[in-house]
């Protein structure tokens, strides 16, 4: 199978989980929380304008692909922020989720490799439609194990910057590492790194 048939169907799996649409509804939220706060200064008005400017694009989204769950998803992500940091006075807690995120993701992606059924083989079986026949190709299973390990340390760096942020507090900078570390920028990176790791298995090119 080749690399271009997995692209094409991880793109499908991509879309209809809503695409860049729901990456640009996350990291919005995210900007815009963190825009507003210093802004305003008050914790639960620059939820609700973060929350207003998710609804806007949410709406958007409904009215142009006709589609209601996957705005309705990030809408409903986005509100519970703003309602925990909007019941609790505390500011970080708007980027809570980010950081609970990116810890689960530093277990399952290190659980998945110790116990040697590395996250990105799963995937990839399914994707392919081998399921785990991949786990018989010693090479192709070294390179499953290589991305999983490069999302692995994304999760890790992510999780060790943005706890001690969260602890002690500072919104802006915890802002901008929930945006960067734990959004579309750092995982569009991984990505391209696995696609070029992916691209030396002669299965997937030729």
């Amino acid at each position: 199978m080749s690399l271009d048939v997995l692209t094409q169907k991880s793109l499908s799996w991509f879309s209809a989980v809503g695409g860049w649409r729901t990456v640009a509804e996350g990291v919005a939220s995210r900007v815009v929380f963190v825009v507003a706060y210093p802004l305003t200064g008050q914790v639960l008005t620059a939820a609700l304008i973060a929350v207003g400017a998710v609804l806007v694009l949410a709406v958007v989204r409904m009215c142009t692909d006709r589609k209601v769950w996957q705005p309705a998803a990030g809408l409903l992500v986005v509100g519970a922020s703003a309602l925990l940091a909007g019941s609790t006075g505390h500011a970080a807690d708007f980027y809570l989720s980010a950081v609970v995120i990116q810890a689960v993701g530093t277990l399952v992606f290190l659980g998945s490799v110790l116990v040697r059924w590395p996250v990105i083989g799963v995937v990839m079986g399914a994707v392919r439609g081998d399921r785990f026949g991949w786990r018989r190709d010693p090479l192709r299973r070294r390179r499953y194990y290589r991305c999983t390990a490069v999302f692995l340390a994304k999760f890790a760096v992510a999780t060790a910057v943005l706890v001690p942020l969260y602890l002690a507090g500072p919104v802006v900078p915890l802002g901008i590492a929930a945006t960067l570390l734990g959004g579309a920028p750092a995982a569009g990176a991984c990505l391209y790194v696995c696609r070029r790791i992916l691209r030396e298995d002669p299965a997937t090119t030729g």
